[in-house]
């Protein structure tokens, strides 16, 4: 019975981040277009996601501080019902300032990828259901299955258009859709429901662990490094690169929504390959080797002279760019101890939500002011920074699976995971 739950928990966890991913990704290729149809310019839309971003970055900050003090589950349907709640009160308010308080309550998600307090919760319940040699693998399925419901709210996003001959720019056309998101979202805190006490972590002093002296220097670390990554990433939320499609080709809601579902295809397949690649080259390796083609892939995005063109570069990078994820939570995972996993996601998961919610305010202002593709580009060069920095400090910080006893670091955490 004891090995049934953590696979029961596991199953219930991945329905939930798939359903929650398919949130995401109609509320990503909508949301600008629904705000838009609502009259408001690109800066105040870049302003109502940054406040949904701001409102994901404090419940991360909650979770963080909190940590395994509140059960898990208890955060998993917690989270589900706030979510639920601002996601159907966005989509039927009708003024900057009720989208703006409905975003930021209810951590609406413009990004189009799921990277909020949940994940925090899940992220730090997988490794204990699996071995150190797992770890990356169980990861990149949860990525897979993250990325196959991003593609099919991408898809879904583009049902408004098709059962209505309607113009994108009208509201009435994405309101069904995003209400339809908010549902999707409440369902997750039912299936939360179900999860086991085997997702609790094991031990008293578990819930008030705080990180120790070797995983605050290596966490403080690669948070600034997350911090550059996210801000750039930032720019580039889907909400706001479907508006830059739609302005510069003239594209509707319908082509939108079938490239982000091929998108977030290419997305998933990488997952696996990266699980592949990460056991033969390491984890950095595969993190850096494989995010560095897809920012200068990006780079090429604003001078394409159509959109099918823009559309072929768009899904090229989209096939590298997210082959870090699943190595990126299992190495942040592996290089501290047990107990310190949820402060550990939390921390590095809020620097990143951080940079998410300041950047589109900033990128729809650029876009405005400057030029529709600014933000690709300042985001390009952000994130080439990143990956060359992130090699020259950490390719010889080793997670347990990639060491020998030679390898070990003075300041590397090592205790069994």
């Amino acid at each position: 019975m004891r090995a049934i739950a953590p696979a029961r928990d596991r199953a219930i966890l991945y329905a939930t981040g798939f359903l929650r991913a398919v949130a995401t990704g109609m509320v990503g290729v909508l949301l600008g277009l629904h705000l838009a149809g609502l009259g408001l310019p690109p800066a105040a839309v870049g302003a109502v996601i940054s406040a949904g971003l701001a409102g994901a970055a404090l419940a991360t900050l909650l979770v963080t501080v909190v940590a395994d003090r509140v059960a898990r589950r208890t955060w998993l349907v917690g989270l589900a019902l706030v979510g639920a709640t601002g996601t159907l009160a966005a989509a039927v308010a009708a003024t900057p300032g009720l989208l703006l308080l409905a975003a930021a309550v209810g951590m609406v998600n413009g990004m189009g990828r799921d990277r909020g307090a949940a994940l925090v919760v899940e992220q730090a319940a997988l490794p204990g259901a699996t071995s150190d040699r797992q770890r990356t693998t169980v990861f990149a399925w949860a990525a897979v299955l993250q990325d196959a419901g991003h593609a099919l709210g991408g898809l879904a996003a583009a049902l408004p258009a098709w059962l209505a001959a309607s113009p994108v720019a009208a509201a009435d056309a994405q309101r069904p859709a995003l209400l339809v998101a908010g549902m999707l979202i409440g369902a997750t805190g039912l299936l939360s429901l179900g999860l086991s006490p085997a997702i609790e972590p094991r031990g008293a002093s578990t819930a008030s662990a705080r990180l120790g002296p070797a995983s605050r220097r290596i966490i403080a670390r690669i948070s600034a490094l997350f911090a550059l990554d996210s801000i750039a990433g930032g720019f580039l939320t889907t909400a706001l690169v479907a508006l830059f499609l739609a302005e510069r080709f003239g594209v509707d809601a319908a082509a939108l929504g079938a490239l982000f579902f091929a998108a977030r295809v290419a997305n998933g397949g990488s997952h696996l390959l990266a699980a592949w690649l990460a056991r033969r080259i390491g984890l950095v390796n595969t993190m850096v080797f494989t995010h560095l083609p897809s920012s200068l892939l990006l780079l090429t995005i604003p001078w394409a002279p159509s959109f099918p063109v823009a559309a072929a570069l768009f899904l090229l990078r989209e096939g590298l760019v997210e082959m870090d994820v699943p190595t990126r939570q299992s190495y942040v995972m592996a290089v501290v101890e047990p107990g310190e996993r949820t402060r550990a996601a939390g921390i590095t998961n809020l620097v990143r939500l951080a940079g998410w919610a300041v950047a589109p305010v900033l990128a729809g202002t650029l876009m405005q002011a400057v030029a529709p593709g600014g933000p690709l580009v300042v985001a390009a060069a952000m994130k080439i920074v990143y990956d060359v920095l992130l090699y020259r400090s950490f390719r010889h910080v080793r997670p347990p699976e990639e060491r020998t006893p030679q390898d070990v670091p003075h300041d590397m955490p090592h205790g069994p995971s």
